[in-house]
C-alpha cells in the first residue's frame, strides 16, 4: 500500500532546498511525503517561511524564536511575531520552533525561559499548537508547559529523552516527534521509547537538513526520508504498517488541522 506522510518538522527554508524547492517537493511526493511543516528559527526568516507556504501547496508554516538563537532575540523580534499572529496567514499552523536548550554554550537560560513563556502565551491567545525544541531540558520544559496550559498543546520534536519524560509530556496533551535517531541501532534508549509510547501520541518528522538517518551520515537530511523514518518505526512496533500510518495521519490532522489550511 502507498502511504501518505507529513514531515511535521523540516527546515525547508535552508540549503540544500533553497533554489531547488520544486525538485525537492517532487522527490518528497514520490516517497509519499505530501506535506511539509516548516518552522522558522529567527524573526528574519519569518517572511521566507511564509513565502514558501504561499508559493508551494504542500508547504505549511510555523513561526517562532528558537532557543539556540537566543542572542538574536529581543523585544523587536518578539514584536514581529506578535504582529504576524495578530493577522495570521491561512497556512500558518503553529508557533515554533520554540523551546529550551541546555546543551548549547552560554544558554542564557533565564532569558530562554522568559521568551518561551511569552511565546506559549501567544500560542494560547491565538489558539495555535506549538512546536517545541528541548535538549537536556525536558523536566524544566514540562514544568513550564504545565503552568502555561496552552489550549492546543503541540509536539516535542526530535525527542530523545526517557520513557518517563515522554509520558510526562503526553499526560500534558503533547505529541512526541519521531525522527531519524531511531534508524541507528546504537540509539537503544530512543528506539525503546518509541516502541512503547501510544501510537496516538506520535508524529513523523525529519528535522531536515539536520539529523541524517543511518546510512546517510555526512549528507543533508531530506523530507522524503520521513518515509524511511516510518519504515524504521514499523520495525520497532507490533502494529501493522497500515495502523501506524493511519495513526500518524490522524495525529497530524488533529494537531495541525492541515486540511482546513490547504488554501494559499
Amino acid at each position: 500500500m502507498n502511504y501518505v506522510f507529513t514531515d511535521t518538522h523540516c527546515h525547508f527554508d535552508f540549503p540544500p532546498f533553497t533554489g531547488y524547492e520544486d525538485e525537492s517537493l517532487r522527490l518528497a511526493a514520490q516517497a509519499g511525503v505530501q506535506r511539509i511543516i516548516v518552522p522558522a528559527v529567527t524573526a528574519e526568516r519569518f517572511a521566507l517561511v511564509l513565502q514558501l507556504a504561499q508559493e508551494h501547496a504542500p508547504v505549511f508554516a510555523a513561526l517562532g524564536l528558537h532557543p539556540l538563537y537566543i542572542a538574536q532575540h529581543h523585544e523587536a523580534q518578539l514584536e514581529q511575531l506578535v504582529n504576524v499572529l495578530a493577522n495570521p496567514p491561512a497556512k500558518l499552523v503553529a508557533v515554533g520552533e520554540i523551546g529550551l536548550d541546555l546543551y548549547m554554550e552560554n544558554p542564557q537560560f533565564d532569558r530562554q525561559q522568559a521568551l518561551l513563556k511569552q511565546q506559549l502565551a501567544l500560542a494560547k491567545r491565538h489558539d495555535l499548537p506549538v512546536i517545541l525544541h528541548s535538549r537536556r531540558s525536558h523536566d524544566q520544559l514540562a514544568a513550564i508547559l504545565r503552568r502555561a496550559a496552552v489550549t492546543r498543546c503541540g509536539v516535542v520534536h526530535g525527542f530523545a529523552g526517557s520513557l518517563a519524560q515522554a509520558q510526562a509530556f503526553i499526560r500534558l496533551g503533547y505529541y512526541i516527534g519521531v525522527g531519524g535517531t531511531i534508524s541507528y541501532e546504537r540509539a537503544q534508549k530512543t528506539r525503546s521509547v518509541m516502541a512503547q509510547l501510544p501510537l496516538a501520541s506520535l508524529l513523523l518528522e525529519t528535522d531536515a537538513p539536520d539529523m541524517p538517518l543511518a546510512g546517510y551520515q555526512g549528507q543533508p537530511n531530506r523530507p522524503e526520508r520521513a518515509a524511511e523514518v516510518f519504515q524504521a518505526l514499523c520495525g520497532l512496533r507490533p502494529e501493522s504498517p497500515d495502523e501506524i500510518a493511519h495513526h500518524l495521519h490522524q495525529n497530524t490532522q488533529s494537531l495541525f488541522a492541515l486540511l482546513s489550511n490547504m488554501g494559499n
